[in-house]
């Protein structure tokens, strides 16, 4: 059996060509190149990728997850995974890594938006805790169609930070069903 080794780190200007084609590719090309730079130089925001190795001097970004910190909340503004790494666990790691750093960030709370026909992203929120608070109408313009607004507390309780433990030892082993394994959990938040 051959494992796929995933790279899960903070994004870098180097990456930003291939996360913007991620982001056509799975978003329609939500933000510029611009865009995903303002989040770099952000002290407030976490922007993360998630790599596999072609080569040994080149990965391919296969995921990304941003987060915003406003006051005590993590306002989580994208997860995207290229469709050919999406349903093997790929979605999950990327949305326990924003946790793991809204809690690192001493964060109370998590939030987000989802399209209300996105099944597949409402039940990876829904495994990890997040609710329904509301619903914004027409929030995706292309579409028209209505966005739910999610949210999770009790990010700075000590249960949480227990079922994030739990959570990883899960991930790791669904990933390695998947066949892939993670060169290792890092600390996000440097």
């Amino acid at each position: 059996m051959s494992l796929t080794t995933l790279h899960l780190q903070p994004s870098s200007l180097e990456h930003l060509p291939q996360i913007v084609e991620l982001d056509r590719i799975c978003l329609g090309g939500i933000w510029t190149i611009d865009g995903y730079k303002r989040e770099l130089e952000s002290p407030n925001s976490c922007l993360l990728s998630l790599s596999v190795p072609i080569n040994p001097k080149y990965d391919k970004i296969i995921g990304c997850g941003c987060f915003w910190a406003i006051l005590e909340e993590a306002h989580i503004t994208l997860i995207s995974i290229h469709p050919d790494y999406q349903g093997r666990g790929n979605g999950q790691l990327l949305l326990y890594a924003l946790l793991k750093d809204a809690v690192e960030r001493q964060l109370e709370r998590a939030t987000l938006e989802v399209r209300v026909s996105n099944d597949v992203a409402l039940s990876l929120y829904q495994k990890f805790g997040f609710s329904v608070a509301g619903r914004r109408k027409g929030y995706y313009h292309q579409t028209g169609e209505d966005a739910l607004i999610l949210w999770r507390g009790d990010l700075h309780k000590a249960e949480f930070k227990e079922q994030l433990l739990v959570w990883e030892q899960e991930i790791c082993d669904r990933l390695l069903r998947e066949q892939f394994v993670l060169s290792q959990f890092i600390k996000i938040n440097p």
